[in-house]
């Protein structure tokens, strides 16, 4: 186990980097300061909580799992989620992305398709959403 928090740490330590591009990209872009705490504090969920929950990924190669992210842990683990915070988070991740891919962190391609993925998904995710406030979420995987 002490390995794996060890691994934890050091992926965290690294994200600072990332996470403070992305705050400046984000200021860059001229959004009011609450905006731009959301979109961070979102990037931070992903790429520091969910990325590090299962194993240990690096934020490049997060820009290939947020299916994952949006399509179930979101809605499980984030006591807050709801469509609205859904569609933020996704925004956030999107915008997230496009900073890594503006620097050279990871490739146009990828985050185009990352973006095409969420756009085309986005209805079944706000459907589970739903479900899950509703109490039928569950039942979708039996």
């Amino acid at each position: 186990m002490k390995d794996y928090e060890l691994k934890v740490e050091q992926n965290r330590k690294r994200n600072e980097k990332f996470i403070k591009e992305f705050e400046e990209w984000l200021n860059e872009q001229g959004l009011v300061n609450k905006t731009v705490r959301k979109h961070i504090n979102n990037a931070d969920l992903y790429i520091n909580d969910y990325l590090n929950y299962y194993d240990v990924t690096k934020m490049e190669d997060g820009v290939f799992s947020v299916h994952s992210f949006l399509d179930g842990w979101f809605i499980e683990k984030c006591l807050w989620s709801s469509r609205n915070s859904l569609k933020e988070t996704a925004s956030s991740i999107k915008k997230f992305y496009q900073c890594m891919s503006e620097k050279g962190y990871v490739s146009k391609e990828d985050y185009k398709e990352m973006c095409s993925f969420i756009k085309e998904n986005m209805d079944e995710f706000l459907e589970q959403v739903d479900a899950f406030e509703n109490g039928t979420y569950y039942d979708m995987f039996d």
